[in-house]
């Protein structure tokens, strides 16, 4: 059964600055016998500064040196970062690395909401990603994604068990009470385990950070096919290993009949 890392961390303004946060929490989860270690959207920078001098090719040197990272101590590693769009925009990108996988998927759902608009600065992608590794397929999804049940049924669809779902919640009132909700709500729909690791609550390490930015509120959650919360993560940086069982998902979807049911 894999054993999955949520590294929940507060990124900084500096890609140098979060490859060490990056190693730090490799390290931390090896060490606790990780085997896909996971970190937030925006590990590469925060949201909240200029995002286009900071974007790189996957080829280029922070995606790099993930991959040397994964590669040194046998791990998959799921890690936001930014790359350039051709309009002159970025991409919001998972970077998927190690274990014989090199893949991304360009986040789809931009969070033009509360105030906010990604799509200013961001270029959506248009193509769902799985992978497998070790005989699990997952899925990959990305924050504002989590208000898309369809996203979550495609990937079920396209054999997930397990969806990994970096995120960097933006703060304000009820926010919290909805992503808990829609971890659970996502699970159910697809069948699929959803494992939502979030950029710490930069308040919890007295980081002072744009207000109107989506910079995190930490509590990342893994929910199961049921519904059931597995684990929740408090306001703070904290790297936490769960095992999931990729079966669970093929019984809830059995149980529930959410996938096999649909009309529309």
């Amino acid at each position: 059964m894999p054993r999955i890392a949520l590294c929940q961390l507060n990124s900084g303004d500096d890609p140098e600055d979060n490859l060490k946060l990056v190693r730090s929490g490799v390290e931390a989860a090896v060490a606790d016998g990780a085997r896909i270690v996971v970190f937030p959207e925006a590990t590469m920078a925060r949201f909240g500064r200029p995002l286009a001098p900071v974007a790189q090719p996957l080829d280029g040197p922070w995606a790099t040196a993930v991959s040397a990272i994964a590669e040194e101590h046998g791990v998959l590693v799921v890690a936001g970062m930014f790359t350039p769009a051709e309009d002159g925009r970025v991409r919001n990108t998972l970077l998927i690395t190690g274990l014989g996988v090199r893949s991304s998927y360009d986040k789809i759902h931009l969070y033009d909401a509360f105030g906010f608009a990604e799509s200013d600065t961001v270029a959506p992608g248009d193509t769902p990603v799985t992978f497998e590794v070790e005989g699990t397929v997952f899925g990959v999804a990305t924050c504002y994604d989590m208000r898309f049940p369809e996203l979550f049924r495609r990937l079920a669809d396209d054999g997930a068990d397990i969806v990994l779902v970096p995120t960097s919640w933006g703060a304000g009132d009820g926010k919290l009470d909805q992503w808990r909700v829609l971890v659970r709500a996502r699970a159910l729909d697809s069948g699929c385990w959803v494992v939502g690791c979030g950029q710490a609550d930069p308040a919890a390490s007295g980081i002072e950070v744009n207000p109107k930015a989506p910079t995190g509120i930490g509590h990342s959650v893994v929910a199961d096919g049921f519904g059931r919360v597995l684990a929740e993560l408090g306001d703070a940086p904290e790297v936490v290993v769960v095992e999931l069982d990729p079966a669970v998902a093929g019984k809830a979807r059995g149980a529930t009949g959410a996938l096999a049911n649909r009309r529309l």
